[in-house]
């Protein structure tokens, strides 16, 4: 039905940069069709889309002090584009080092990420426009000057937008969260497949990628409720949003727990169907996150949903059942099982909470990770200012592909030259994977781009056709480009050759952009395989150390509760489990990149899949620990054998990510490890719930404790 369609358009999560971009576009053709200056149509469209690339996701407040910064970075490398762009030697000196300092400056912060890489393309759209211009000559601040005011047309319209629509980012970004919640719930739900033949290591891999997912959607939905939070508006008017991503939250760590090894947990009931009604009740969980997704991003309510509820009754039926009839030898197991039903159980009532009713005091505040001063600013930067970075790598490859590009283009043609330039910088990214992966899509869809547009100029030779045609092509490159890039790259190329085509180049256009786009892509594979390759620089092991100091202070923050005064969402908690997850999430990430590489070492490739077993179940462990705080009963011999094995662990863990990161010798005390766990076995019947609960998760982080520390010497070795 048209209203259904109309309703899903709205709450699209592209929709507001495509009806922002459709009417700056449609002012600038309206502009250029009235004025007759059609010399202004490419400045000014090329500024528009660069400030639609340079947008952050902030309050309008937020939004309008970065709208400046943009608009002064924009203006300062565009005069310096025209003013030394026929002086070859300064303009190449100028390319590398500004190339360098502008991705650098990404490490201050995302939002001066996002402004570095948009003034570095505005700085070559500028050299594309004095290149492509046929008309009378100029001022030397003419160009510049159509760039930014392009882009602070966008700008000013993307403010105001801002200051109406606060909520619905928001509200898009929570809907994201939710959505990779529930694609997290149902990987963790095949794991419970009660089946001998299942192959647990790939299953956990793809677990691994949906909690990258998830801890990616946290950190965006974080920043769009800082810069909400911090402004004038009253905070009572987000305050649902923000029990909403406090709820989500405490959801991801209930969903990432693991309370017993998976095939241990198959073993033991793989004549019952307990492990059938977990996979069952998370799938359900799973669906209700769905459902829950779906009110956030439409703004409607949701039936209840019973489901949750049968399968949770279900299972218990299925543990007073096995209870009552299973054989002694498998208590542990039964008690694992027992604890994650209580924690389904909570989880289901995070989850079926139609409106967030809690209001604490200790959750209310964010920590903001924008630097509060250019000092902090500069520091984060300088410490960015090493090999070991793989900002400052890519820095380096992208300088020195650009200054090679700048050569051949002075080479080949000087004239056109400026496409190999901009595929060099849209197609060169941070790893191997990502780049091999752009230079395909920009490379298809630049050809099938060409190809469509030849088509629609041979179709429609009018000017108004071919303007609004451009258009939709400009609303089509902003609607795709994070998750289609190929029909991106085909949008942008249709809209290059028609736009290109209103000052009479169009058709002069198709072989050499089609030709740089093969060489600029060519520059940006061979930088990447030459120039500090990512299979030279994986360093696994520095992952690894930030992983386990993570951890470490995960744990710490988790027994102060178990300690003081049990449960406690409070700031230094969650800032301990974000970093915790950021850092599991980080080495997912970096292993991915390892195994895309075909030029890595196997070796290296088997220690990095085991490096993320062993660190995805540290986390779980960790997560079981959180999802089940509460204070520990007044046994002074419990209290104290607890606080001794986790000070062991925790001590353990920075000892080792230490060493890592210095190449030294890893050592233990086995002997206190022996003691701590034999001493953690007696708590094994203790009547506090609390307590026999927390000792079986530190035994297990001794298990893997051993297994961390092989890894670790090898990776040493």
């Amino acid at each position: 039905m048209p209203g259904i369609w109309l309703t899903r358009f709205i709450a699209f999560d592209r929709f507001a940069d495509t009806i922002r971009v459709l009417v700056a576009l449609s002012a600038v053709m309206g502009y250029t069709a009235l004025t007759g200056h059609d010399d202004q149509l490419i400045p000014l469209m090329l500024g528009v889309i660069a400030s639609g690339i340079a947008e952050t996701d902030d309050s309008w407040r937020r939004r309008a002090r970065a709208l400046l910064l943009t608009l002064t970075c924009f203006s300062v490398a565009a005069l310096l584009v025209e003013l030394l762009v026929t002086r070859h030697a300064l303009f190449a000196l100028a390319l590398g080092v500004g190339s360098f300092a502008l991705v650098m400056l990404g490490a201050a912060s995302v939002r001066f990420a996002t402004i570095g890489r948009a003034t570095l393309l505005l700085a070559i759209y500028t050299m594309i426009g004095v290149s492509q211009h046929t008309g009378p000559p100029r001022a030397f601040w003419v160009e510049p000057a159509l760039l930014v005011a392009g882009a602070a047309g966008y700008g000013v319209l993307a403010l105001v937008w801002q200051a109406v629509f606060v909520h619905r980012p928001v509200r898009q970004s929570l809907a994201r969260l939710y959505d990779a919640l529930a694609a997290y719930l149902a990987a963790k739900a095949r794991l419970f497949e009660p089946s001998g033949d299942v192959d647990v290591a790939a299953r956990r891999a793809d677990l691994a990628h949906d909690n990258a997912r998830v801890v990616a959607a946290l950190n965006d939905t974080r920043l769009a409720l800082i810069d909400r939070l911090s402004g004038r508006r009253s905070r009572s008017a987000m305050q649902d949003n923000l029990q909403f991503y406090l709820a989500a939250q405490d959801i991801h760590e209930r969903a990432s727990s693991a309370h017993y090894p998976y095939q241990r947990l198959r073993d033991a009931f793989f004549h019952s169907d307990v492990m059938f009604r977990c996979q069952r009740l998370l799938e359900a969980i799973g669906r209700g996150l769905s459902a829950r997704a779906e009110t956030l991003r439409y703004d409607t309510t949701s039936a209840a949903d019973t489901r949750m509820r049968q399968r949770s009754d279900e299972l218990g039926a299925a543990l007073a059942y096995r209870e009552a009839n299973g054989p002694a030898g498998e208590a542990d197991a039964r008690a694992a099982v027992a604890d994650i039903a209580v924690n389904l159980d909570a989880l289901i009532d995070r989850v079926a909470d139609d409106g967030p009713a809690r209001h604490e005091a200790d959750t209310a505040e964010l920590a903001d990770p924008q630097p509060d001063s250019v000092a902090e600013a500069g520091r984060r930067i300088m410490a960015a200012m090493t090999p070991a970075s793989a900002r400052f790598r890519h820095a380096l490859r992208l300088s020195i592909a650009l200054l090679a590009g700048y050569g051949l283009l002075l080479a080949i043609h000087p004239a056109q030259g400026y496409w190999i330039l901009l595929t060099t910088l849209l197609v060169c990214q941070p790893d191997y994977a990502a780049t091999r992966r752009r230079l395909g899509q920009r490379i298809g869809g630049t050809l099938a781009g060409l190809v469509i547009g030849w088509v629609l100029l041979q179709l429609f030779a009018m000017q108004e056709i071919q303007f609004g045609l451009i258009v939709i092509a400009g609303t089509v490159f902003f609607a795709t480009r994070f998750r289609r890039y190929f029909v991106a790259a085909a949008a942008i190329s249709v809209l290059v050759l028609l736009a290109f085509e209103q000052v009479g180049s169009g058709y002069d256009l198709i072989v050499p952009r089609l030709v740089d786009t093969l060489i600029g892509g060519g520059l940006a594979a061979l930088a990447m395989f030459f120039v500090w390759p990512d299979w030279r620089e994986r360093e696994l092991h520095h992952r690894l150390a930030d992983a386990l100091a993570a951890h470490a202070a995960y744990l710490r923050a988790l027994f102060a509760q178990y300690r003081d005064a049990g449960r406690a969402d409070d700031l230094a908690y969650r800032v301990a489990r974000r970093a915790a997850h950021n850092a599991d999430a980080a080495l997912a990430g970096h292993v991915a990149t390892a195994l895309a590489d075909p030029h890595g070492d196997r070796a290296d490739n088997r220690e990095a899949l085991e490096m993320l077993a062993a660190s995805q179940t540290v986390i779980g462990h960790l997560s079981a620990l959180g999802a089940h705080r509460v204070r520990l009963a007044e046994s002074q011999a419990a209290r104290t054998t607890l606080a001794t094995s986790v000070a062991h662990i925790a001590d353990a863990w920075e000892h080792m990510g230490n060493a890592l990161v210095r190449g030294d010798t890893i050592s233990g005390n086995t002997r206190e490890a022996a003691l701590c766990y034999d001493a953690l076995a007696e708590l094994g019947g203790d009547v506090d719930p609390a307590t026999r609960r927390a000792a079986h998760l530190l035994q297990l982080l001794f298990d893997e404790l051993a297994v961390l520390r092989a890894i670790a010497t090898r990776l040493i070795a």
